[in-house]
């Protein structure tokens, strides 16, 4: 019964999803020939019919990798592989815990494998044929590999030690499971610009000169201060652009993308990274760090609860009480119980958004800044400006850049 009840939930999710994508479409279709007059302030007609077209054709390459992929996660369920490969697996080191952590991290490469040429087409197809894509094959296949190594090199280690909690804390393993992962994930947030993204990208020190000069002057105003500000070489990947904080306390960076240097004027740039600076201020990161914690710990519960209902494992064909398989479906079942409450971890991120906006208006001195290069973002990045409400509500951590500009005027006024 409960592979049934899976079967189905993933039959709901991707009707939802084709409806949520086909709402999408009309409402861009119905904007297709002429942009609504606030869309039209920000977007010129030729950039404008861009995007649509642009936006048209991610939405169908989607919903093909949509139906792929919930026709893969079924069939997997369905055909027994999963405890097949997991005896499998087990009969290489019976008693051990080492074998129970590769065998999740095993099934989590074999899933991403279907997947490659649906990445491939997305990259060097569809994103080429727009100019976004900046990459090679080489580059693209040496991301892969390395991305596989340090999963094992690092996921290894965590769900060994994870997985051997068990025999050591007893029923209360899965709280000292939930410390283990968070604390992790909080280490993680200090090492991955020194150890990881260094393997994937080039880090240079912000160069003397007016951007720099401003960037200082914004943090000492607002009372923020990084480490360091670091410029990232994101152009030999993709013609997309951003600029993010890394770390925190003493250990916080700033790290800004090439593209975007190249994209926006100095004093653009300053009021993105002010909206950044309010995300901080505005005690964002620790609310979402809250958030994230107590979602990780009732997930954790949720397993635990999940490994004494003997119907759970058995269901899918596993043992009983077998902390990996149960760990492993749920990882790959929760998504479609979470997927429904989208909207509300939406409403919250854009919530934050505005505040954001709101801090950069007054760290700024006026909206127009920001408004700025929001506009030149949306434009380069060739945004799609009118999504149905619907399918924002459940995809769009951001407000539309039309809601952005709305809230900052009534804000400034």
């Amino acid at each position: 019964m409960v592979l049934q009840i899976a079967l189905v939930l993933i039959l709901a999710r991707l009707v939802a999803e084709m409806v949520l994508a086909g709402l999408n479409r009309r409402e861009i279709a119905r904007h297709a020939k002429k942009a609504p007059d606030a869309v039209a302030a920000i977007m010129d007609e030729a950039t404008y019919r861009q995007s649509v077209e642009y936006t048209m054709a991610k939405a169908r390459f989607n919903n093909l990798t949509m139906v792929f992929d919930a026709g893969v996660l079924a069939l997997l369920l369905a055909s027994g592989f999963l405890p097949y490969f997991f005896a499998l697996v087990a009969s290489w080191a019976p008693g051990a815990n080492w074998d129970d952590a590769l065998y999740v991290l095993c099934v989590g490469v074999l899933l991403s494998l279907p997947g490659l040429p649906f990445e491939w087409w997305a990259q060097f197809r569809l994103e080429a044929r727009f100019g976004f894509n900046k990459s090679t094959v080489t580059l693209w296949i040496s991301d892969k590999v390395k991305g596989v190594l340090l999963t094992f090199v690092i996921g290894f280690s965590l769900l060994w030690g994870l997985l051997a909690l068990v025999g050591k804390v007893g029923a209360s393993w899965w709280i000292w499971a939930f410390g283990l992962l968070f604390g992790f994930q909080l280490l993680m947030m200090v090492l991955y610009p020194k150890l990881i993204l260094p393997l994937f990208n080039k880090l240079t020190p912000l160069p003397d000169g007016e951007l720099k000069n401003r960037l200082i002057a914004l943090g000492q105003r607002t009372g923020f201060e990084a480490s360091t500000i670091e410029v990232i070489d994101g152009s030999k990947r993709s013609g997309h652009s951003n600029a993010y904080f890394t770390g925190f306390g003493r250990f916080r960076r700033i790290v800004l993308f090439d593209t975007l240097i190249e994209q926006l004027e100095p004093v653009e740039l300053e009021a993105v990274l002010a909206h950044e600076v309010g995300h901080y201020k505005k005690a964002h990161i620790p609310k979402m760090l809250a958030v994230a914690a107590l979602m990780q710990f009732g997930a954790f519960a949720a397993i635990a609860w999940l490994l004494q209902a003997g119907w759970f494992l058995a269901g899918f064909g596993f043992p009983a009480g077998e902390l990996a398989p149960a760990l492993l479906l749920f990882g790959l079942l929760s998504g479609l119980v979470t997927f429904w409450f989208s909207p509300l971890s939406n409403i919250m991120s854009r919530k934050h958004e505005y505040e954001a906006d709101v801090f950069a208006l007054n760290a700024m001195g006026a909206a127009a800044p920001l408004v700025g290069a929001l506009r030149k973002l949306a434009a380069k990045n060739l945004s799609n400006l009118t999504p149905h409400a619907w399918f924002s509500g459940f995809y769009y951590s951001h407000p539309t850049l039309v809601e952005r500009e709305r809230a900052m005027v009534t804000a400034e006024t």
